[in-house]
């Protein structure tokens, strides 16, 4: 069995299946029961800052224990923001992921920074008893693209600030500037920080993908886990074509932040969200974390609990506190 501060985050990301399946083995939360566009803000319990854990899965425990909740540190509506730092941060997460299940490493990393944090699960199935309803990014990427921009205004209202900054992961990348640049949030977002994103789609999905199990396996890969946000991830889908006419996918006015990692399984090529800008007026950094360090092997998921992709968004968010990001080992899926 492995040791080592790698072999313990390993062993206990193992008891995390034992212990849901557990729960659901008694029938799961009450919360479970109600409906997930019912909105449910179980607030954790106040505390101080949380030690930071440098591991993807770190926010699943916090989901089992507080189903549908907050992590400790996000969705403060009361408090007032910093004034070091004027601009709440939305976490927007990936493809089945949600508000705490996708961002255990993000929000106390960002709140011992002094940032207001926020997190929503966007997409999720209607109507489903939790875990299933924890599961978001399931809905069209338009329909979530609404929902983010309702969720935005919420906390502009509640903080007084004139913007927000986003950090999205995976198809949380495409969400927002759908919003962007089709539903009037254009003059809402300051920065936004990408990890693993993919202006230009995917083929590791594949077009074909969907129609060879719908055809020789007689099964409709919809009705078994509606996502409708799947196809339109796939390169040349015409959800990725309208985000990259008319110059590209940026929006000008907004500081974009692309963090890629050359190991990314979903994203193919990676280059995908590596896109330069097509004009003066586009603000586009680009990242590959691997770039300089060739001991990092974070791949799709790891990005998201990487300490050097961390130090990346940091930097992102705030340059005028810029560090140097040191190279590291930094393993695939844990990150």
């Amino acid at each position: 069995m492995a040791t080592g501060p790698f072999g313990r985050v390993f062993a206990d990301a193992l008891t995390i299946p034992m212990r849901l399946g557990g729960l659901l083995g008694r029938g799961g939360p009450h919360v479970g029961e109600l409906a997930p566009d019912q909105e449910v803000d179980n607030p954790a319990p106040r505390t101080d800052h949380a030690e930071v854990a440098y591991n993807f899965f770190s926010g699943i425990g916090p989901e089992i224990a507080n189903p549908r909740g907050s992590l400790p540190g996000a969705n403060r509506w009361d408090d007032p923001v910093d004034p070091a730092h004027p601009h709440p941060v939305v976490l927007v997460h990936g493809t089945g992921g949600g508000g705490q299940t996708n961002w255990g490493t993000y929000v106390p990393l960002l709140t011992a920074h002094g940032y207001s944090v926020f997190t929503l699960t966007y997409g999720a199935i209607r109507r489903t008893p939790w875990p299933l309803s924890a599961m978001g990014g399931m809905a069209r990427m338009e329909d979530s693209a609404a929902e983010l921009g309702d969720f935005v205004e919420r906390v502009l209202a509640a903080t007084g600030a004139e913007k927000v900054d986003i950090v999205g992961h995976s198809q949380g990348t495409l969400v927002p500037n759908h919003y962007a640049k089709f539903l009037g949030g254009a003059d809402r977002i300051g920065r936004y920080v990408s990890l693993a994103p993919l202006w230009e789609g995917t083929t590791a999905f594949g077009a074909g993908v969907a129609h060879t199990v719908d055809v020789r396996l007689g099964i409709d890969p919809l009705r078994v886990l509606p996502c409708r946000a799947v196809s339109q991830m796939t390169r040349g889908s015409a959800f990725i074509a309208a985000m990259n006419a008319d110059g590209g996918p940026y929006v000008a006015g907004i500081a974009y932040t692309n963090i890629s990692t050359r190991f990314d399984e979903f994203v193919r090529p990676y280059t995908s969200g590596q896109l330069p800008p097509t004009s003066a007026d586009q603000d586009v950094t680009n990242i590959v974390v691997q770039r300089n360090c060739g001991q990092d092997f974070c791949d799709h998921l790891g990005i998201c609990g990487s300490p050097r992709a961390a130090r990346h968004v940091l930097n992102a968010l705030d340059p005028t506190t810029k560090e140097d990001v040191p190279c590291m080992f930094v393993p695939p899926f844990f990150g």
